[in-house]
């Protein structure tokens, strides 16, 4: 069973209309949090189904600028369907709604907006917190999730990718900061792309763990943006947020890529873990 990232993204078609297409899929258990799919996973496959149903492929100068995903149902590992629909063929915008299947249940619907990202250039004006902050590459003694990690038994990506956080960033936070939590990740034996920077947008651990709430966080709504292709090398992530609720957080994704560009940016709402033993 292959954990390579393209083999994750791969779709063959089961059927095509004049406004849509269909798919079939396969995440498995290399693309699991825990016992379910991951959430940046199924964007990710999602964005790539509206992508080849518009007539695009990997290279392309098409690419989905923006994604907005809600989730509806936490899927098993296993074979999907991806149906897709046209609703926009435009000159520089196209858009398609996607919904991710599983049985007779829709796991994601999603709304992809295609375009060209930013194209090579100096920003105009760019705010991008990353660049200080971490270094181009993982410093050595910052191990990826794999065998013995302390995270292994709940991120079962390391085989499809190699993700390094930086755990003394993932501390319960007790001074009143806001969690700023790190890492690094690159796909196995392929050069980043789109895709996979979208995955990253949902890639750290909650920004809960700042509060001592570790347990399961489901996301209710992503949305996401590519703002140019990355170059090949390691994506830095940076994840924050505004505020942790009661019942409700936000989590916003910043992904950089080696050179320094923001190549992604996300943002989604999702429910606060129960307290522990309560």
């Amino acid at each position: 069973m292959t954990a390579l990232f393209t083999a994750a993204m791969a779709l063959r078609e089961l059927d095509s209309g004049p406004t849509g297409r269909v798919f079939a899929g396969e995440l498995n258990k290399h693309w699991t949090i825990g016992p379910k799919v991951h959430g940046g996973a199924m964007v990710a496959l999602c964005a790539n189904a509206a992508r080849i149903a518009h007539g695009g492929h990997e290279g392309g100068a098409l690419q989905p600028v923006a994604v907005s995903a809600n989730f509806l149902w936490a899927p098993d590992p296993g074979g999907l369907q991806v149906v897709t629909s046209i609703r926009k063929r435009g000159r520089r915008i196209s858009v398609v709604d996607v919904e991710l299947n599983q049985g007779d249940r829709t796991a994601v619907h999603a709304v992809v907006t295609l375009g060209e990202p930013e194209h090579q250039g100096v920003p105009l004006l760019s705010a991008n917190p990353v660049v200080d902050l971490m270094a181009p590459e993982p410093p050595e003694g910052v191990e990826p999730i794999g065998p013995g990690h302390r995270l292994a038994g709940l991120v079962h990506l390391g085989e499809g990718c190699d993700v390094r956080p930086l755990l003394s960033t993932m501390a319960r936070v007790t001074d009143g900061r806001p969690p700023v939590l790190q890492m690094w990740a690159r796909p196995r034996g392929v050069a980043p792309d789109a895709l996979f920077a979208l995955m990253c947008g949902d890639l750290s651990a909650p920004v809960t763990f700042a509060v001592d709430r570790t347990g399961w966080a489901p996301t209710v709504q992503l949305t996401a943006f590519i703002r140019a292709l990355p170059v090949d090398g390691w994506l830095r992530v940076v994840c924050t947020c505004t505020e942790i609720g009661q019942d409700w957080f936000d989590e916003d994704h910043i992904v950089v890529d080696q050179s320094g560009r923001i190549v992604a940016q996300s943002r989604q709402l999702a429910l606060v873990p129960a307290r522990r033993g309560g």
